[in-house]
């Protein structure tokens, strides 16, 4: 029986491990780096010890401090959760030896699995169904297009989409240098890329008495730079036959490596319906609470009992329903899905029947840049699945998230949209839709009317700005007018404020007048007779106005525009803070450049963005090195448009 376990993870994952422990009333250990020292997971842990530094290579990814940890604190067993070591055969192996109980696969299972390449070869002996790879150096516009991939990792990293051939040599050498970057491996194989296809994976559990169970399918469609952002179960518009055919194919995957506790095998889905091969994840997926909600089972508590050596029953329990998960990302998608940092100050998820949330933040937390910014999962379960999407959009909407931009408004647009609520999602969904998705609204009703709630709020603050009275707030005079002006984030768009306070005690604007105001509640009446409330919270020069239809964030602005504030034309400015990690080939100043092209590359919280040139013409000076670590807004480059004369 496991006493203690460690975690050798952070974030959600830990935190979602503790509380299963908390329940099976096993004693916790969390490991941490310096960056994660105030961490969630790390204040939820019975014990916690520090692994110095602050970059993953120097924290979560030493295998050899995380089993040193494990022994220091007394544990038994280690959990690796998913990402960092999870399908490390290494640091599995090394667990063992130290005579700690591995809460996972067997290590054959790990490395049979580790290579995508070999994998494939493995389920071709098995029977399951494969793309035929293709070999970058004999490919032909007729191989076209083709997607390229890291054979040791995962999570989007390393792979490119080519679509011209003349571009295949240089996505290569790109996908190689990411991929051995991420995972100390540069191998890379190509694919068929399947337009539109589907992402549908089956959850895996196995004992070691020879059960396995394919508990139902996923479908993982929505996909930003080949990363999930919403999942759901069962994946929907499958016939019995090819959901048969799936796990079949997943059971025999399992067992063709002798598997053995949670797993996933993944599988994308041609337009015309046939299944093929992805990989199989030797760990637990950060999807897994939507197969927990359809099954009602607890998948870390089976991990556990699997690693003590129990077995599983012989059949699993009966799916009930639909579950739809949506992640939570602090970044922000209508630019290049830029991570964003900062303090979180707020975190507030309704708490309501078929409602679970996952996180490893609460307000007041900082978003650092050493990690994934996902801050959370929202998932929802409900009989049918228009139900549970309808649940979960309206949850997300009526979310409260102070700090950094999310892509809070991005899933609510993309579970109301109709490419997937009629139940047909694709992974080319982000390409087709995006602009839309993150267009603002040029006649946003909504936000001026929060953009007066806040203008109102700070009158409640400040009341002699607009006299005093015995109720309300406001003094039974009327008074001069007022004007305030916001920008509202991140969009930058303006917004001017003209009121004035009635006889009666109200605020009026055109089109509708404010009935309560303080500092943290306003009401609003439109012309029509509609009632609005919103809350508030201000914090230093933000006002976050959360209403019926979400949050709107505003900066207040001085009367007039200070002229001051210009950006130099052709500045390339780091979007966040992060390193560079390497340059165009041949970027020097002096050198030419065209519109859009890849200027330099920055890997910040476990992602590479691309620095475009924003005209063509000359580079007249470069400040970017490999290896530079730099802050947001720090100068990179600046580029002199070829439609620009020369500064005398």
């Amino acid at each position: 029986m496991i006493s203690t376990l460690l975690v050798a993870n952070r974030g959600e994952i830990a935190c979602r491990i503790f509380r299963t422990c908390r329940a099976l009333g096993i004693a916790t250990v969390a490991v941490y780096s310096d960056a994660d020292a105030d961490a969630l997971h790390v204040r939820e842990a019975d014990t916690a010890v520090r692994l110095p530094g602050a970059a993953p290579a120097d924290t979560y990814l030493r295998g050899d401090l995380v089993v040193r940890a494990a022994r220091t604190a007394g544990a038994d067993a280690v959990h690796p959760g998913y990402g960092f070591l999870s399908e490390n055969a290494g640091f599995a192996r090394a667990v063992q030896d130290a005579e700690l109980v591995w809460v996972g696969p067997p290590v054959k299972a790990i490395e049979m699995m580790a290579s995508k390449t070999r994998a494939k070869e493995l389920m071709a002996a098995a029977g399951v169904p494969l793309l035929a790879p293709v070999d970058p150096a004999q490919a032909t516009a007729g191989d076209l297009p083709l997607l390229l991939k890291a054979a040791a990792g995962g999570g989007g990293r390393g792979m490119r989409v080519v679509r011209e051939l003349g571009a295949l040599p240089g996505e290569t050498a790109a996908a190689t240098a990411e991929a051995a970057s991420a995972f100390g491996d540069g191998e890379v194989f190509a694919e068929p890329y399947v337009e539109r296809g589907r992402h549908v994976e089956v959850q895996i559990m196995a004992d070691a008495h020879g059960t396995v169970w394919a508990l139902g399918t996923r479908d993982c469609s929505l996909q930003r730079r080949h990363q999930k952002v919403i999942e759901e179960a069962p994946a929907p518009g499958l016939d019995d036959a090819l959901r048969t055919r799936l796990h079949d194919a997943a059971t025999a995957a399992a067992r063709a490596v002798g598997y053995r506790g949670a797993g996933t095998v993944e599988f994308l889905l041609a337009a015309d319906g046939r299944p093929y091969f992805l990989e199989m994840n030797t760990r637990l997926q950060v999807e897994h609470p939507v197969t927990e909600a359809v099954f009602g089972l607890d998948l870390v508590a089976l991990q556990l009992s699997v690693a003590e050596g129990e077995p599983l029953p012989t059949t699993p329990p009966t799916p009930h329903g639909h579950a739809v998960e949506a992640r939570l990302y602090a970044e922000d998608p209508a630019r290049d899905w830029q991570p964003q940092t900062g303090a979180l100050l707020t975190l507030d998820v309704p708490d309501e029947p078929g409602l679970r949330l996952d996180t490893g933040y609460t307000g007041g937390d900082t978003i650092g840049i050493h990690y994934d910014p996902m801050l959370a999962k929202v998932i929802a379960h409900a009989p049918t699945r228009a139900q549970a999407v309808r649940l979960l959009a309206r949850a997300l909407e009526r979310t409260r998230i102070h700090g950094p931009v999310t892509n809070r408004e991005l899933l609510v647009r993309s579970l109301r949209h109709p490419d997937f609520t009629g139940a047909r999602p694709d992974t080319g969904f982000y390409d087709r839709h995006l602009d839309a998705l993150t267009r603002t609204p040029g006649d946003n009703a909504d936000r001026h009317l929060a953009a007066l709630a806040a203008a109102a709020a700070h009158a409640a603050r400040h009341p002699d700005a607009v006299g005093t009275s015995r109720f309300g707030g406001w003094r039974n005079l009327p008074s001069q007018p007022q004007t305030r002006r916001y920008r509202s984030e991140p969009d930058g768009a303006e917004h001017e404020i003209a009121y004035r306070t009635t006889r009666s005690g109200a605020i009026d604007t055109p089109g509708a007048r404010i009935l309560t105001a303080t500092p943290g509640h306003v009401t609003v009446e439109t012309d029509d007779g509609v009632t609005h409330h919103f809350r508030l919270a201000t914090h230093h020069d933000r006002v976050h106005v959360d209403g019926a239809t979400g949050t709107h964030t505003f900066t207040a602005l001085p009367r007039f525009t200070d002229p001051t504030e210009r950006t130099e034309p052709g500045s390339l400015l780091a979007p966040m803070p992060g390193t560079v990690v390497r340059l165009a080939d041949g970027l020097a100043p002096g050198s030419t450049v065209r519109a859009g092209q890849p200027l330099i590359w920055l890997e910040a919280m476990k992602m590479e963005h691309r620095i475009l040139a924003p005209a063509s013409g000359t580079l007249t000076a470069l400040h970017a090195a490999p290896g530079l670590q730099v802050e947001v807004g720090a100068l990179l480059a600046v580029v002199q448009d070829a439609q620009e004369e020369p500064t005398p």
